[in-house]
């Protein structure tokens, strides 16, 4: 089984934390099962923009964006070009992925 490196910063200042995702995982997934907290009031299953993640390096690597995703997306907290839902971020190839959690200090949709 192939894995990858997740690394997470994190926008309010906490250190980086590199962590191994095996293909199949998601960059949700790695966060929960690592302790780092970033919310999914949805469970996980693309019905809310609350995982919201800005991908940094590896976009290339991870299943392209749906509609759905996309409108999820638009109603995020600050939504950029590389903004991506955690639950939808799939390892599925051999790059190293590195994630910026914004803050997570807000209620969500």
């Amino acid at each position: 089984m192939k894995v990858v490196n997740i690394t997470f910063k994190f926008q309010d200042g906490q250190p980086d934390q590199t962590h191994v995702a095996a293909q199949g995982e998601s960059v949700l997934d790695v966060a929960l099962n690592n302790d780092i907290q970033l919310q999914h009031n949805c469970g996980g299953v693309c019905g809310c923009s609350t995982c919201h993640v800005y991908i940094l390096q590896g976009e290339e690597d991870l299943p392209e964006i749906s509609d759905k995703e996309e409108d999820f997306i638009d109603r995020a907290v600050d939504p950029r070009i590389n903004s991506r839902l955690g639950c939808q971020c799939v390892v599925q190839g051999n790059q190293d992925v590195v994630v910026m959690i914004p803050p997570q200090n807000f209620l969500g949709h």
